[in-house]
């Protein structure tokens, strides 16, 4: 009598399903490569455990690592990995009223996160929004392709639209945002947008996957996404 079948994803539940792993999993989806020390410091574990962690989850092709020198960064694998997490977090974090969002540091990823190089929380569904409005994107089977009012709405945010890259990556496509309930901007451009955005000071990396509104973002941006939106 044959075994019975275990399908793939019971492999990849019981990854996540570690307090540990899952944490490791939520910081790198702030789009930044971490070190060993680094994500045994998120998981408040030792080294000799946190090596055992990442071996697992490279071998559960959840994470990838690069060599650099003497040292090696961890990543998410690929951007499903970051879609397949940020899902999960739909689910389990849905209740946007919950007394939990009065806490501090959630407050703060709930008004300006990373999701994966793109910019995620209030702030993210605002530009999403605000950019639909005003007709930037039309409907393409790959996900969503910029039009020419799109970058003339991106331009008031004094962002000069670059060439897509050859990358095979996903230019645009609309993502669901966990704590809002709604969709955030995500792709290659999205991650132009953030990236312009820290450039210019508006926004900065804080702990983890959290953003800072700056005073000049204060002062530049906020003021242009109220622009953007219904009146």
């Amino acid at each position: 009598m044959h075994a019975p079948f275990e399908p793939t994803v019971a492999a990849v539940a019981s990854l996540l399903a570690d307090p540990s792993r899952s944490r490791m999993l939520l910081h790198l989806l702030g789009g930044r490569k971490a070190s060993a020390s680094d994500l045994a410091a998120v998981a408040d574990v030792s080294a000799a455990t946190a090596s055992g962690h990442l071996g697992k989850l490279l071998d559960g092709r959840l994470i990838r690592v690069e060599p650099r020198g003497r040292h090696r960064y961890y990543a998410l694998a690929d951007e499903s990995v970051a879609r397949l997490l940020e899902s999960l977090a739909t689910v389990s974090e849905r209740e946007a009223t919950s007394p939990a969002w009065r806490h501090p540091a959630r407050a703060r990823l709930k008004f300006a996160r990373c999701c994966y190089r793109h910019l995620a929380g209030e702030l993210g569904v605002a530009l999403f929004s605000g950019l639909v409005r005003q007709g930037a994107f039309d409907a393409v089977p790959e996900g969503l392709a910029l039009t020419s009012a799109g970058h003339d709405a991106l331009r008031a945010l004094d962002f000069t639209v670059p060439a897509p890259s050859n990358r095979r990556r996903r230019y645009a496509y609309a993502c669901h945002d966990w704590s809002e309930g709604m969709d955030h901007l995500a792709g290659e451009l999205a991650e132009q947008v953030l990236g312009h955005f820290i450039e210019r000071d508006w926004l900065r990396r804080g702990e983890g996957r959290a953003l800072a509104l700056t005073p000049r973002g204060q002062a530049q941006l906020m003021p242009r996404l109220r622009e953007m939106a219904p009146g």
